[in-house]
């Protein structure tokens, strides 16, 4: 699967002190593939994505992203690759909650120097796509969880990135917001060609991924996901 990978992640070890969390995993994602992260807790999953987001760096290991080997990268590079081509959701969606919706979506956008008019058109679309227009003009204290981590993807996909970082973005809904969540990031993604690596714990969450890798004691292991 290498060969067309998007992103791969080799042979990487990472420790926390005398805590190994990374054993040599390896994992890699094509582009406009959902691949779920498996594995119990403190399996190393979490670690895992991190690495690959280049927000961790390996103590060992490579992680290769377009031909380009983020590990090598410094950290003011690292953090512009990450603004530009790559999207997060985390469990709690952390939203800045002085600003409406529609301004955490268009945030990224301003950050990159997007004009406010063009930021907050783009942000519009992505809250339509999202199904949740109706708390455009809401702070986060005021909408729904499930609102909200919809609102989180949209953020995450205002920018257009090439790959989507999700970290339990369901772990903190109940199983009927987490699966709408889960279906409208699946799709969005999909159609507009971004891989998402996906970390969970929930096997009705890895369903709406197209193969499930298995994390276990700091290892990876694929399974193709059945029809």
């Amino acid at each position: 699967m290498t060969g067309d990978a998007l992103l791969t992640g080799t042979d990487l070890h990472k420790s926390f002190g005398p805590t190994q969390a990374l054993a040599g995993a390896s994992v890699s994602v094509r582009a406009g593939e959902v691949v779920a992260l498996m594995g119990p807790s403190g399996s190393g999953k979490s670690t895992l994505l991190h690495c690959l987001a280049g927000i961790v760096r390996p103590d060992q290991g490579q992680v290769h992203y377009r031909g380009i080997e983020l590990t090598s990268l410094s950290d003011p590079a690292r953090s512009a690759l990450r603004r530009r081509e790559f999207g997060f959701v985390f469990q709690f969606g952390q939203l800045v909650p002085e600003l409406t919706c529609l301004e955490n979506v268009a945030l990224p956008l301003r950050l990159e120097r997007v004009p406010r008019r063009e930021a907050e058109r783009r942000a519009t679309e992505w809250l339509d796509r999202l199904e949740v227009t109706d708390v455009a003009g809401k702070r986060p204290g005021e909408i729904s969880g499930g609102q909200g981590q919809r609102v989180a993807v949209a953020r995450a996909l205002v920018t257009g990135p090439r790959v989507v970082f999700a970290d339990e973005p369901t772990g903190a809904l109940d199983s009927l917001n987490g699966e709408r969540v889960m279906r409208l990031l699946a799709d969005a993604a999909r159609g507009a060609g971004v891989a998402v690596l996906l970390v969970t714990h929930e096997p009705r969450v890895a369903a709406y991924s197209d193969r499930e890798v298995v994390v276990r004691d700091g290892r990876a292991r694929s399974l193709e996901q059945v029809a």
